[in-house]
């Protein structure tokens, strides 16, 4: 038997600095490697004064061979099943509590109150949700995102 409604989606890619709470994020309409790779260069050109360390888990999308980095972004791969290690994942976690049993009208009503929730995301609220900072002795012009 059919399904009477349509299911729509979106795509919310993001990176955060865990030390500074600094953050990057960016909507699509897939998860596939054309949109990562987007993603990745939007994120290198914001960050361009930095070389930024960018964690990432095994997903296809993610280690797909094709698709060139930017200069200034080198990925760091995380072990399968193991987002624990990847600071972005704690802040899905957190944002996904906020829409847990609520129903839209439509996508769009939805996307604009994901965008209204991370407008109001401040560094000093993400770097508080990451509960696994280290000191980074290093310059400070090297992000860990």
């Amino acid at each position: 038997m059919p399904v009477p409604w349509q299911r729509d989606n979106f795509w919310l890619y993001g990176a955060v600095e865990p030390a500074t709470g600094e953050h990057f994020f960016y909507s699509f309409s897939h998860l596939d490697s054309a949109c990562f790779e987007r993603f990745i260069q939007l994120f290198g050109a914001t960050f361009s004064n930095t070389l930024n360390l960018l964690h990432i888990d095994q997903a296809s999308a993610h280690i797909a061979t094709t698709f060139t980095w930017p200069d200034n972004v080198i990925p760091i791969f995380q072990p399968s099943h193991s987002p624990e290690l990847n600071p972005i994942e704690r802040v899905w976690q957190d944002l996904k509590k906020l829409f847990k049993d609520k129903n839209f009208e439509s996508l769009n009503a939805l996307q604009q109150q994901v965008f209204q929730e991370i407008n109001c995301l401040t560094t000093s609220t993400l770097r508080g949700s990451i509960p696994f900072r280290k000191k980074n002795r290093r310059s400070r012009e090297i992000r860990t995102m």
